[in-house]
């Protein structure tokens, strides 16, 4: 780990909108340069297993979904680890529920990251299918405007490539593991 911020992609990829976490985590992958650097990791449902990274960096950003059924589909909400825990977060998925219990568990360790959700309130996390609803879509580029935005409040500057991975053809890696594991995530 050289990096002292990690960006952490979050859910669940056969859940339609629930893997648009990991899909902005690659795009940020393959689509920009960083100064200094950023560690980017594929967070899946890892959830309690995320614990020693909270534990290792500085500043870390969750990015997911948050089944907030009081909020309009593709609202973007960004909130501290603090402010997470004392709201006790939305717990409507095994991924929410371990994230937030995971935050809590970890401001009692000696040390731990500053924490930034950044979650987009999705359209379909019921359905079997590796996509992201038309709704949903509709936001993409202002989640990626505002997931590289809190980047810059960490001190980390993201420069954007040349060549630019569209979010259908990082779809396209998820839905086919043998694309993905060729390169890598």
């Amino acid at each position: 780990m050289n990096a002292k911020v990690a960006l952490i992609g979050s859910g669940n990829a056969f859940f339609m909108d629930e893997g648009i976490g990991l899909y902005a985590g690659k795009y940020f992958k393959e689509n920009f340069t960083y100064e200094p650097a950023l560690d980017i990791v594929d967070g899946g449902t890892l959830g309690f297993l995320l614990m020693p990274l909270l534990q290792e960096y500085e500043h870390v950003i969750i990015v997911n979904t948050s089944s907030d059924d009081s909020l309009a589909i593709g609202t973007i909400q960004v909130m501290s680890g603090d402010e997470l825990i004392a709201n006790q977060g939305i717990k409507k998925t095994a991924n929410e529920v371990e994230i937030t219990e995971m935050l809590q568990i970890c401001s009692m360790a000696s040390h731990c990251a500053q924490t930034t959700m950044i979650s987009i309130v999705p359209e379909d996390i019921i359905s079997v299918c590796v996509d992201v609803t038309p709704a949903l879509r509709s936001h993409w580029e202002r989640y990626i405007v505002i997931i590289a935005e809190e980047l810059e409040k960490c001190g980390v500057a993201a420069k954007q490539k040349a060549e630019i991975m569209s979010l259908d053809e990082i779809i396209e890696q998820f839905a086919n593991p043998s694309i993905e594991h060729a390169k890598g995530f």
